[in-house]
């Protein structure tokens, strides 16, 4: 299985022939190296509905009709947008195609922003814990720091945690650093942030913080195998 990032919150898993997308944020995204015109997943999960990580969403899974797993008031929102969704919510997990996917809190905001400057509600924002081929793959989404992260380690042996560090919407480089100290992931890679100027941070600085060394910057289609 290899896994990659892509800038901001953008995470790549190609297993078994299967290409899945988590948050593909890609036009507008500085950050990244994909484009639109070469990416066709077979699934896309989302955290929330945040303009900045739904991004591409409906585009993308139209292409080869690819699955949209989200919170079930986002996968309905999309379904009416004519894209194939599965719904879930906060605790619950479901056995798919490529491997097993498990919805956990996590503490943020979501809406999509309308161009009738209305914000439509989707649900309540999430982790995502991803296990395929007996790996475990923890994407944080967007969150503050909260005390369950321990639990959420102690029932879930995590390869790979995906944490954001920009700070001002999300964790800051010391809460996500202690974030990593609770969740005890083998290694953990920093996400969410220098996308925009309010989340400019040192990725370097966060891997300092981390008191397993257990931290490692991706560069922006780099890759790691699982």
């Amino acid at each position: 299985m290899k896994v990659s990032y892509h800038g901001h919150s953008v995470v790549k898993i190609v297993t078994d022939g299967k290409e899945i997308l988590i948050d593909p944020f890609i036009t507008g995204n500085g950050n990244t190296d994909l484009k639109v015109e070469n990416e066709s997943p077979d699934f896309i999960l989302l955290t929330h509905g945040h303009g900045d990580h739904v991004g591409d969403t409906v585009q993308l899974a139209k292409k080869k009709d690819a699955l949209v797993i989200a919170m079930v008031e986002l996968a309905n929102y999309l379904s009416w947008q004519g894209v194939k969704t599965h719904g879930m919510n906060i605790g619950g997990s479901y056995e798919f195609e490529f491997g097993k996917v498990k919805f956990t809190q996590a503490f943020h905001s979501t809406g999509v922003e309308t161009e009738e400057q209305t914000i439509i509600y989707t649900g309540m924002p999430a982790g995502l814990l991803i296990t395929i081929e007996g790996k475990t793959i923890y994407h944080a989404g967007d969150t503050s720091l909260f005390s369950d992260m321990k639990l959420i380690g102690e029932r879930h042996p995590i390869d790979l945690a995906f944490l954001p560090i920009g700070d001002n919407f999300t964790m800051g480089p010391e809460d996500a650093a202690y974030a990593a100290k609770l969740l005890h992931a083998k290694t953990v890679v920093p996400i969410h942030y220098n996308t925009f100027p309010v989340i400019k941070q040192d990725p370097g600085r966060f891997i300092n913080l981390l008191e397993d060394g257990n931290g490692k910057v991706l560069q922006p289609g780099e890759t790691i195998e699982l």
